[in-house]
């Protein structure tokens, strides 16, 4: 990954990000002024200990939780200013999401599943650009197949195809190796770089997993709520050498 693209303009920033549950002594300060942009067309991960803010910081991102304080923008919008309706739209239209779980319905085949989002949005799929993201994910020979028929690999590369459909300008990804063995979830990380390398897609994905860090151009590290740390062009040694050092 070149310089220039780690460099790119932002497509999601986070400004002075403050986040706060509860009141009193009971108050979790789960952000405190975070300040963070990803790049457009890179493939970015987020770590740190259990309770550092991580999964805080993406939903914040995406829209998906509120902000006491700061703001975040995506692309030219700024979506902390945002009414629920109009967020709802934003997540439709210019967000994907990849989730540990998987999220697909069982009663219907990976290609409805992959068509779902967009039927519920009213839109027509361009068929070339499924056409091309199907074969990427090498899902061909599985379309009319039901989740249960899947191995938990297929099924996530069914989740991340579906993501992608739609074009958005980011996706979110929590933890979307977290319920696959070492070598689905190999298929599934490798899936997600040529993504971003192929297709341009950006990608910001939370992980525990220093191996799948290491798939992504850059790792931002979280502890307490703040940002401490980045590397670039990581290796699950190095990667696991900040974590070392994060904790101690």
């Amino acid at each position: 990954m070149t310089s220039t693209v780690i460099h790119a303009p932002p497509a999601v920033v986070a400004t002075d990000v403050t986040k706060v549950y509860g009141s009193g002594d009971a108050a979790v300060h789960a952000l405190r002024g975070v300040s963070v942009g990803f790049a457009k067309g890179a493939f970015t991960a987020i770590m740190g200990p259990s309770g550092s803010g991580k999964s805080t910081l993406m939903h914040c991102l995406a829209g998906l939780d509120t902000v006491d304080q700061g703001s975040v923008t995506l692309g030219q919008v700024e979506i902390t200013k945002l009414s629920d309706r109009q967020l709802t739209h934003l997540r439709r239209d210019r967000v994907g999401f990849v989730f540990q779980s998987f999220n697909l319905l069982p009663t219907l085949t990976a290609e409805q599943n992959l068509l779902l989002p967009l039927e519920l949005a009213g839109r027509r799929p361009d068929r070339q650009w499924m056409d091309h993201v199907v074969d990427t994910v090498g899902l061909r020979d599985r379309l009319s197949h039901r989740p249960g028929e899947l191995s938990g690999g297929q099924q996530q590369r069914v989740a991340c195809a579906r993501a992608l459909l739609h074009r958005p300008e980011v996706i979110f990804a929590d933890e979307p190796t977290g319920n696959l063995d070492s070598r689905s979830g190999g298929e599934v990380l490798g899936f997600l770089r040529s993504s971003v390398r192929e297709m341009g897609q950006t990608i910001v994905m939370v992980t525990h997993d220093p191996v799948a860090a290491s798939y992504a151009d850059r790792v931002v590290f979280l502890r307490d709520g703040r940002i401490t740390a980045e590397i670039f062009q990581p290796t699950p040694e190095s990667v696991l050498d900040a974590l070392k050092r994060l904790e101690a």
